[in-house]
């Protein structure tokens, strides 16, 4: 094994050392966010930076890049106040993969994937229809991170639209049953297979 110092990380070619940080912290959950503009362009963007929050109010945040005019996501939601989370699944994994292209702002991911969209009567931002699990969230926070000039976006749950067979009797949601993915880093992606669920840990 190697020891890898911060003189190291700082001697890393800059596209090396994004890979390298990104894939680091280990499997995370991938899912696509999608906002509408102002201009009534649908805009759909991967995200695996996505954390619970808690679950009384029911509550999801994500960390979001720095705002810039290639990235829609977080003004649209600043100007909206709602977006969803469209987890990934394999079926739908390289069209996921191609949201993270650089499209301008008048130019839908929905049409350039051939996603389809799909509207409920509580939320006036579209889904993935493809996706299994959907949530509909509401702007809750948006919590700058001066650090690197990122940001935690806090949104309430709203509405969540999945088979009723994927959740279990004590409210477990069956991820792998939905075919729900994982990725490491900025390319690369996993089924889940599910090992165990143990028992609530005590100390008796």
């Amino acid at each position: 094994m190697i020891s890898l110092t911060s003189k190291d990380f700082n001697e890393m070619q800059k596209r090396y050392r994004a890979t390298f940080f990104n894939s680091l912290s280990g499997f995370k959950s991938l899912s696509l966010i999608s906002t509408k503009g102002k201009n009534g362009v649908s805009n759909l963007a991967p995200f695996n930076s996505i954390i619970h929050i808690g679950a009384n109010p029911p509550l999801i945040g994500m960390i979001a890049r720095p705002e810039t005019d290639e990235h829609q996501t977080l003004k649209n939601i600043r100007e909206s106040g709602f977006y969803t989370m469209n987890h990934v699944n394999g079926s739908i994994m390289n069209q996921a993969h191609l949201c993270s292209a650089k499209f301008d702002a008048e130019t839908s991911e929905f049409t350039k994937t051939g996603l389809t969209e799909y509207y409920s009567e509580h939320i006036n931002v579209p889904y993935v229809s493809e996706s299994n699990i959907k949530i509909g969230l509401q702007l809750e926070s948006i919590i700058p991170i001066p650090l690197n000039n990122t940001s935690l976006v806090i949104g309430r749950i709203i509405e969540v639209i999945i088979n009723e067979s994927n959740i279990e009797q004590d409210g477990y949601v069956k991820l792998d049953d939905a075919g729900t993915i994982a990725c490491a880093g900025l390319d690369s992606y996993f089924n889940v297979e599910h090992l165990a669920r143990l028992p609530y840990a005590t100390t008796n």
